[in-house]
């Protein structure tokens, strides 16, 4: 088979192909799929006959459809549990920065603030209640880093499929009482209509005062508005963000100056690490297209992910 990768080949990519007997073509005609690295703008429309699917290189493909790039007219492929654990890592860090205070000691620079802080500070040995909203490759993940915490856990899920190490399974159309439970509420579920929006000001009003929310999916999953009020006033604890709406998040926004709010700017699965990790993925997503198979990966245009 040949490949074709735009906007640039990537050398990780060609060496990992290269070993799978799949080779780098620099012309588009010639090549059985496309490697993709960039945006709905850049992607070459229309994409010549011989082109039998497209790999997108990360996770999240909603803005391809949004842009006209996922059309329904080839097939595609995304990095669907890819960047689990790096993107876990991350939501693992954001949540232990919140608990322990550490954004609010730095906007203080002073130990004046100490023993206050420490009144504020949470620990996840004491077996809080962790609510996982979307339960695949990240969620998984992330409850195998917070075992030995011994916190419980409640996946939630569309199907309600069970979820290893988890204490309880929910689903997204019945979660209960979920966000009046839960000491931590982390978000790593794709976006989609149904799911945009999915933490306003009515959630974040069930949530205890002392709870923390982290959010490793998409910014717009959350109202910035009512976020800002809830940290502002006091619904809530803390939050921490790998991502935001609008992103990238304003100079000067008021989350960059709430002592409960930590953010990373979207840095726990950049090209650095795609280059790292998705070359696996291409070769088995190959693979099983050239078997006339369903890709492990492959894109559902109708569910958006």
């Amino acid at each position: 088979m040949k490949f074709a990768m735009l906007p640039e080949p990537w050398p990780e990519v060609v060496a990992e192909l290269d070993r799978a007997q799949i080779t780098l073509t620099t012309d588009l005609n010639e090549a059985d799929f496309l490697v993709y690295a960039g945006g709905p703008g850049g992607f070459p429309h229309p994409l010549p006959k011989r082109i039998g699917f497209v790999q997108y290189v990360f996770a999240g493909v909603e803005h391809m459809i949004a842009g006209g790039a996922i059309d329904g007219s080839v097939r595609w492929a995304n990095a669907g549990g890819v960047y689990a654990r790096p993107v876990a890592e991350s939501a693992l860090a954001l949540l232990l920065a919140q608990y322990h205070q550490y954004k609010a000691a730095s906007l203080a620079a002073t130990f004046d603030v100490r023993w206050e802080l420490d009144r504020r500070q949470g620990w996840l040995f004491d077996g809080p209640t962790v609510a996982l909203i979307g339960a695949g490759g990240i969620g998984r993940a992330l409850i195998e880093m917070l075992q030995p915490f011994g916190c419980r856990i409640i996946a939630v899920n569309a199907s309600g499929r069970e979820v290893p190490g988890a204490d309880e399974v929910r689903t997204m159309d019945e979660p209960g009482e979920l966000f009046a439970e839960a000491d931590v509420v982390v978000l790593s579920c794709p976006l989609t209509e149904k799911t945009r929006g999915l933490v306003g000001e009515k959630q974040l009003r069930q949530m205890k005062p002392t709870a923390v929310l982290v959010n490793v999916g998409r910014g717009q999953l959350v109202d910035t508005d009512a976020l800002v009020t809830a940290l502002s006033e006091g619904w809530i604890a803390g939050a921490g963000l790998e991502v935001t709406d609008p992103e990238p998040l304003p100079d000067g926004h008021p989350l960059w100056r709430v002592p409960g709010c930590t953010i990373s700017p979207h840095i726990a699965a950049t090209d650095r690490i795609a280059r790292r990790l998705i070359g696996p993925t291409i070769v088995r997503n190959a693979q099983a297209f050239a078997s006339g198979e369903t890709m492990p990966t492959e894109v559902d245009v109708e569910r958006g992910y």
